[in-house]
């Protein structure tokens, strides 16, 4: 009679990112299983006398300060961290920071800021990668990244006092200024210091989140805009390997990345940080009919303005022709509809209002990836 494995899961629950990687767990059991789950609310040491007789044949774990007691199970382990393991023989599943950090930045200097921010928490290696790679981008643009630095003191990290530090901080910050905060939570902790502030969210401080918790960005207030993961996938993907170790796969060292897919844009960047009345006129035209095959002469249509005068215009204060900025609003429309619909690609090609042909061909040469490929890389289906 085959065995069902027995598989101990020590991911969190209380927050979207734990939530979304034991859904692609799930779905791959549910595929290629049965598996049996042994979650322990609990935590690993009260627990650990019970498991060692349940007869454990995977560990998935969030906490790699449990390492030591479970190296005694013997048993195929993968790790699901924000930074790289200093186990090398031990599979880990691991968030790009990096490319998180780019998104950001990329976003807010689409949207025309010249003052720029990080926001995270100073102990933590993961959060203070995200605002290196921030910085470096923002770098490469020809700016520069106020960071904020939390206190030294530990009585005085309590949220009800640092409040009164991040306050003083982005009150000290010039304005707009764009703030990307290294999680969700964090994103909320700006927008209240903001409200006691009496900054305005986004028009003075434009806020962006990661992790694209639903439950934290909505009770934000105003709404937080967040990068979305692509957890899910990855909580599939660290089955599928774990099945191989089960199997008899050797433990060495495999990772598994978790890539951003998507901005998902909320009012706490709602904002084009530009001057000129015309040119926001038009990139607000562009982004609200992201979906249909507009043209040049219809943006400057809409912004009054003559073509020449429009090309002129946009490229001395965006450094990027009218056309480059409509085929982008287009190609992040179609990126929305591959992670978030199940629509075909044919029937995203259509409500966009293009042929499959011409729509991927300027897919490919602004994500370097096909529609179909970059669907099968962001979602487990």
């Amino acid at each position: 009679m085959h065995k069902i494995p027995n598989i101990m899961l020590l991911v969190e629950t209380s927050r979207e990112f734990g939530r979304d990687f034991l859904y692609g767990v799930a779905k791959y059991s549910r595929l290629h299983g049965p598996w049996s789950f042994y979650m322990e609310p609990r935590g690993l040491d009260s627990s650990l006398p019970h498991l060692m007789n349940w007869q454990i044949d995977g560990i998935i774990l969030r906490d790699p300060k449990k390492f030591g007691k479970l190296i005694s199970l013997g048993v195929p382990t993968i790790f699901v961290l924000h930074y790289d393991t200093d186990k090398p023989d031990f599979p880990s599943v691991i968030t790009h920071g990096e490319q998180i950090s780019r998104l950001a930045a990329q976003h807010f200097l689409d949207h025309g800021f010249r003052y720029f921010a990080y926001c995270g928490f100073d102990d933590l290696y993961w959060s203070n990668e995200r605002g290196d790679c921030f910085s470096h981008t923002i770098d490469q643009a020809g700016y520069q990244t106020h960071y904020y630095r939390q206190p030294k003191s530990r009585s005085l990290r309590i949220w009800e006092r640092e409040q009164v530090v991040l306050v003083e901080w982005l009150q000290s910050l010039p304005k707009p200024v764009a703030v990307m905060a290294c999680n969700d939570d964090r994103g909320k902790h700006i927008t209240e210091a903001c409200k006691t502030a009496g900054l305005r969210v986004p028009d003075d401080v434009a806020i962006i989140g990661v992790d694209n918790d639903i439950l934290v960005c909505d009770f934000s207030d105003p709404p937080l805009s967040s990068i979305a993961l692509n957890v899910e996938k990855a909580g599939y993907e660290a089955a599928r390997l774990l099945d191989g170790l089960m199997a008899g796969d050797k433990m060495a060292g495999q990772k598994i990345m978790v890539d951003p897919t998507h901005i998902v844009t909320r009012q706490s960047t709602d904002i084009i940080a530009i001057e000129d009345p015309d040119i926001v006129k038009a990139i607000r035209f562009i982004r609200n009919n992201a979906q249909k095959p507009i043209q040049v002469s219809d943006v400057a249509d809409a912004a009054a303005l003559s073509r020449r005068i429009l090309e002129k215009r946009f490229r001395k204060i965006l450094n990027r022709s009218v056309y480059k900025e409509i085929r982008k609003s287009r190609v992040n429309r179609c990126i929305q509809m591959l992670v978030e619909t199940n629509l075909s690609i044919s029937e995203i090609a259509q409500s966009m209002g293009s042929g499959i042909e011409h729509i991927s061909r300027y897919f490919r040469q602004e994500t370097g990836m096909s529609l179909s490929a970059y669907r099968k890389a962001k979602r487990t289906n």
